[in-house]
């Protein structure tokens, strides 16, 4: 059978060619003093603790802004950011909020992030600021740049984007495809662009949007400054209720309603027995191929601008997809569909010569998904939590992997690696035991070893397993409606990460030749 990584070594893109390591923690879950996660303080922190331990990279889940189910992989834009990310600190300091409008906020949780309170503070306050902002338009040039000129180079999705959610605030939050007819495509609503009763909303987004990119820019910038570079992520699929399929309809399989004929998911696997059923519209791949993939193009453009490199999630359905009929409510139920194959990643290589992506390939691999990430030249994904079943072929045992890949000791979908050893099968954990020669009594840090020591180029860790934490710090349960994407860790623990673990990660970051070469900035 053939191996992850197994592309030829001059096939792959520089970023994979040496030897590194990354942590995965998305920002929803860094410390932050307003209910979750910002771009602020926490997350600068994290970056030093990076830094002076030897990792190369933070990855994080998408960045877009989540709608029901608060999933980063369900978003009203991928391209978009998501304004629950925003530190409010600096736009107190510059006079756009009152100290007492930020108290309700100090009160939530430190250790989880509750949705329901979040979306029940943040936008009146989002609305206050965006008010005293449109009467002093130059309060934050300073800190994110001209605003003028930042509405310039972002039209061409920003317009698109604004008026979406402006018109899903004026229709109750329901779907777009609940909203009059009138109003049901982006071509036919362009004309409320103009509408004084949409004015304050469209403002408020595209504010929104100016603040987020901002803070994110600081952010990159000191991430460069340390040497650490930023693992982004983007979902294969739009969302079915988000501004991408509302604006450009045609690219999706859509009846004469604009109603999906086909959604997406994926049959029975490791993570769900009955399958997934996603409910994301299908892309219509001709209508794509027809003018170069130019949407698709933009799309990864823009997450270019963001990260250093960009995890693709669910890459086997550039190979084939599963297409379940929407009249089937049962995964099971779907079929295997051709997608856009080679052609899509030699237009890609086109537009992106050094190819800055990472193939979300795991799962079940046709020898076709495998031979497509090969050709396309793209690194592939090996999760430690798969390997240990008891054969020695298995595609994820690191005596199977070579360098262009990476290895992870589970991702946000895999429960963390105390609890999964603790809730493995005795011949599982008997496996692992035997095959890592450990007692089994501590099994992330293991995990994590025998990972650094692996041959593939980078090797990340979780944030959870850093810290040995058991199930209630599971990011994600895959096919489970609710309770997830709320485990936060908290400025306590990361305090303790640096002064527990830092010298020791350190240690294995140098001795396994995983410490940062010179960034070209």
């Amino acid at each position: 059978m053939e191996q992850p990584g197994s592309d030829p070594v001059d096939n792959a893109p520089a970023w994979i060619k040496s030897r590194s390591s990354g942590l995965l923690l998305h920002v929803s879950s860094l410390p932050g003093r307003f209910g979750i996660g910002n771009l602020g303080p926490g997350a600068h922190s994290l970056l030093e603790f990076l830094a002076e331990t030897g990792f190369s990279y933070w990855q994080v889940c998408p960045v877009g802004p989540t709608g029901f189910g608060d999933s980063p992989y369900q978003t009203f834009s991928s391209i978009a950011g998501n304004p629950y990310f925003i530190d409010w600190e600096p736009l107190h300091k510059a006079g756009l909020v009152k100290e007492s409008e930020l108290e309700p906020f100090l009160s939530l949780s430190h250790e989880s992030t509750d949705y329901n309170a979040i979306r029940t503070l943040f936008w009146p306050l989002a609305k206050a600021v965006s008010k005293r902002f449109q009467a002093n338009q130059l309060s934050l040039s300073s800190l994110y740049g001209d605003w003028q000129v930042f509405l310039d180079l972002n039209h061409s999705w920003l317009t698109p984007y604004a008026i979406f959610q402006a018109l899903k605030s004026a229709h109750g939050d329901l779907p777009w495809w609940e909203w009059p007819s009138a109003e049901n495509s982006f071509e036919q609503a362009r004309d409320r662009l103009e509408d004084p009763s949409l004015a304050d909303n469209l403002f408020l987004h595209r504010f929104l949007q100016y603040v987020f990119f901002g803070q994110w820019k600081l952010l990159r910038k000191r991430a460069k400054e340390l040497g650490i570079g930023i693992l982004g992520d983007i979902p294969i699929y739009a969302a079915p209720d988000g501004a991408e399929v509302w604006t450009r309809p045609e690219l999706f399989q859509l009846n004469e309603n604009r109603r999906p004929t086909h959604v997406s998911g994926v049959p029975p696997d490791y993570f769900a027995p009955e399958g997934q059923l996603w409910g994301n519209p299908l892309y219509d791949w001709k209508t794509h191929q027809e003018d170069g993939f130019q949407w698709w193009l933009d799309r990864l453009a823009h997450q270019v601008r963001l990260f250093d490199v960009v995890r693709i999630d669910h890459f086997r359905a550039f190979h084939d997809y599963w297409s379940i009929p929407t009249d089937q409510c049962d995964a099971r139920k779907g079929q295997w569909e051709l997608g856009p194959g080679i052609a899509f990643f030699d237009a890609a290589r086109k537009r992106f010569p050094d190819m800055p992506f990472l193939a979300e390939d795991l799962g079940l691999l046709t020898k076709g998904v495998l031979q497509l990430r090969q050709s396309s030249g793209l690194p592939g994904m090996a999760v430690l939590q798969f390997a240990f079943d008891g054969d020695p072929d298995n595609l994820y045992l690191p005596h199977n992997l070579t360098p262009e890949t990476v290895v992870y000791v589970g991702t946000h979908d895999n429960d963390v690696a105390r609890s999964w050893y603790e809730s493995s099968s005795e011949e599982v954990r008997d496996n692992f035991r035997r095959y890592c020669n450990v007692s089994g009594e501590d099994a992330p840090w293991d995990l994590l070893r025998i990972a650094y020591r692996s041959v593939a180029n980078l090797a990340v860790v979780t944030a959870q397993d850093l810290l040995a934490l058991g199930s209630e710090a599971r990011f994600n349960v895959p096919g489970t409606p609710s309770g997830n994407w709320t485990w936060r860790i908290t400025d306590t623990q990361l305090s303790r990460l640096k002064l527990e673990t830092a010298e020791y990660l350190r240690q294995q970051t140098e001795i396994t030749g995983r410490l940062p070469k010179p960034r070209n900035n």
